[in-house]
């Protein structure tokens, strides 16, 4: 009794894989791509799934040490005075977006400094005051993981 719904378990697992996409018109003109048929409409293509790419067996030996340079002489290389000009702007462009970010970060801490010191009248438990008090300490959070975050970037430049 166990077995009798196998065969049927098992061709429902296998249709995904046969299943290809096809490109289907309708009769309002609507293109519809779907990997079922289609009622009413016209197929037009049908697409097979792209091939996955095998590994390319590598040449050299197992514990052959890797070269830094790139092998492939068909890339562009960029010059390296434009490439420095790149990482100039580059580290420009980081400094700047540091500089208002810990800008945004002291007004965050400001502005959380100013609701911690007042206390509303509605506020009789200490509930209701973190409650009001959370979007503010969530913007400090925010801001000190971004200067954190830029201050990292800007070390890993050269």
């Amino acid at each position: 009794m166990r077995y009798r719904f196998l065969p049927l378990v098992l061709s429902l697992a296998a249709a995904p894989a046969l299943a290809e996409t096809c490109k289907y018109v309708d009769k309002d003109g609507r293109t519809i791509y779907s990997n079922v048929p289609v009622k009413n409409a016209r197929k037009v293509a049908c697409f097979e799934p792209p091939p996955t790419p095998s590994p390319e067996p590598s040449t050299a030996p197992a514990n052959a040490p890797r070269s830094q340079t790139p092998t492939d002489t068909s890339r562009a290389r960029v010059e390296p005075n434009t490439q420095r000009q790149r990482d100039s702007d580059r580290r420009q462009i980081l400094e700047s977006e540091l500089a208002r970010e810990q800008d945004a970060l002291s007004e965050a801490k400001k502005a959380l400094a100013e609701q911690e010191s007042m206390r509303e009248g509605g506020e009789r438990n200490y509930a209701r005051m973190q409650e009001r008090l959370k979007p503010y300490q969530d913007s400090v959070a925010l801001h000190e993981k971004n200067v954190a975050s830029l201050k990292q970037e800007i070390a890993n430049l050269k």
